[in-house]
């Protein structure tokens, strides 16, 4: 494109001030990249290391935090790997980098965040990918960390974070593990997790308590005695995206969710139902009451698919569950029909 100038003058004013311009940013370049924090520090561990090994390379990282990477092998796993630091990673080469908790350990192989019953501080800025877990739940006698004490109330999940924010989970598989695959609770939030495969655990593939304003996509789940996604006490304002949920008792099992979205989510032959929202019940002097602010509501699903499952595609078991939208919903082949609802008008269809 050519620009008009008035004069030979102009030509060479515009000239100068552009070449000036470009020493400031120069300049600034400079300026920046000597003020610029050190890149993080990264220990590469060798094939053959210790899970006491892992969990030295991740302590000996600095405050400002680091990577921890581990090749292809598989890795005994005696006590859980802990990060409850910020800004730690985790990192493996994928499906060839295996985490496999020895026999009778009785403990989660990961956990993210504070390893206790009740954290005091949240942790932030922890990444965790490309790994397989094994929880080798056969040989692990007892679905609770710890007996007594600390960790008396942590599950022996393939995956346990707990008050963790602004965090990512990616490329991980959790498989037999003696509780959940990968567990979230006790306050998490903005948290990120694409491309988990979990199956063939006690309970459910992804279990979720207490959890806001996270990101759940590319879920694959299935074959686990549980629920594939199980969301049961504070879970709100969250997003699940492009899930297949396969072959597990029930797809999804909700109580205590509102107000998230649920996009391309396939269900395919759950020994239940498809989908179960319920509300929790307490005893009272006159009768079973439901519990206040347990229910599900203003949930949307979009292009929600629930095929040859062994109950109802929807079921929405009591009537607190109100204001929930299906959004282009394909519901075929379930032995108890597609909506099943407490009384009329608790879903709207579009």
């Amino acid at each position: 494109m050519q620009t008009n100038f008035h004069d030979v003058r102009g030509a060479v004013a515009v000239k100068w001030t552009m070449g000036w311009v470009m020493l400031v940013l120069l300049a600034m370049r400079l300026a920046a990249a000597e003020t610029s924090p050190a890149k993080p520090t990264l220990i590469a561990l060798s094939a053959g290391v210790t899970g006491a090994e892992i969990q030295s390379a991740l302590d000996a990282l600095p405050a400002a935090g680091g990577e921890v990477v581990l090749p292809a092998g598989k890795f005994e796993i005696h006590q859980p790997i802990i990060l409850s630091r910020d800004h730690l990673s985790l990192s493996g080469a994928g499906a060839a980098t295996i985490l496999h908790l020895a026999d009778n350990a009785n403990c989660p192989v990961l956990i993210l965040g504070e390893p206790v019953n009740h954290p005091q501080r949240t942790v932030k800025d922890l990444c965790v990918s490309g790994l397989f877990i094994d929880g080798n739940r056969i040989r692990q006698p007892r679905e609770l960390w710890r007996l007594t004490g600390e960790g008396s109330q942590i599950r022996n999940n393939g995956v346990t974070v707990q008050d963790v924010s602004d965090s990512s989970v990616e490329n991980v598989t959790t498989a037999r593990c003696r509780s959940g695959g990968l567990v979230t609770t006790r306050d998490v939030r903005r948290l990120t997790v694409q491309g988990l495969d979990s199956f063939d655990n006690e309970f459910d593939g992804l279990a979720c308590y207490e959890t806001k304003d996270c990101l759940f996509e590319n879920l694959n789940l299935h074959d686990n005695p549980g629920a594939g996604i199980s969301l049961d006490l504070a879970f709100n304002h969250n997003v699940i995206r492009n899930a297949t949920l396969t072959a597990n008792d029930l797809g999804i099992f909700m109580r205590a969710s509102c107000e998230n979205q649920f996009l391309n989510v396939a269900i395919r032959q759950s020994r239940h139902y498809g989908v179960f929202m319920a509300h929790t019940e307490q005893l009272t002097a006159n009768g079973w009451s439901p519990v206040p602010k347990t229910e599900c509501a203003y949930n949307a699903f979009t292009n929600l698919i629930a095929m040859n499952c062994g109950g109802a595609a929807f079921r929405v078991n009591n009537t607190t569950c109100t204001n929930n939208i299906l959004i282009r919903a394909q519901f075929a082949g379930n032995s108890k029909g597609g909506l099943s609802l407490a009384q009329p008008n608790l879903v709207t269809m579009q």
